[in-house]
């Protein structure tokens, strides 16, 4: 299953805590449908304290939100996988083509 967003992307959140906020699409995961977009869907993440950082962390990152949560903003209005109509003619074509030449060689 392919996404209507690709890597390097400027979307737009349509629903969610993030929703109407536009970002750049860091990381795609296509097999799970689901977007990484900088500077949305924010969580704190606790590190426990180690001995190279005494007093442990808290940090924010990005969690990814389903792809369609999203929607491109931007220059081209193209897809982002677009699949060519012509090749799956001729395909189609050089089939109907191969039935009717070995009809008429068994004639």
């Amino acid at each position: 299953m392919g996404l209507h967003v690709k890597k390097g992307d400027t979307v737009k959140v349509l629903s969610g805590n993030d929703k109407g906020k536009q970002g750049v699409v860091k990381q795609a995961f296509p097999r799970d449908g689901r977007v990484i977009v900088e500077g949305i869907n924010l969580r704190w993440k606790h590190k426990k304290p180690t001995q190279q950082n005494p007093k442990g962390q808290r940090i924010q990152e990005e969690c990814s939100i389903h792809a369609s949560n999203v929607a491109r903003v931007g220059g081209d209005a193209k897809p982002a996988a677009v699949k060519s109509g012509a090749a799956v003619k001729s395909n189609a074509g050089a089939k109907s083509n191969a039935g009717a030449k070995s009809k008429q060689a068994a004639k």
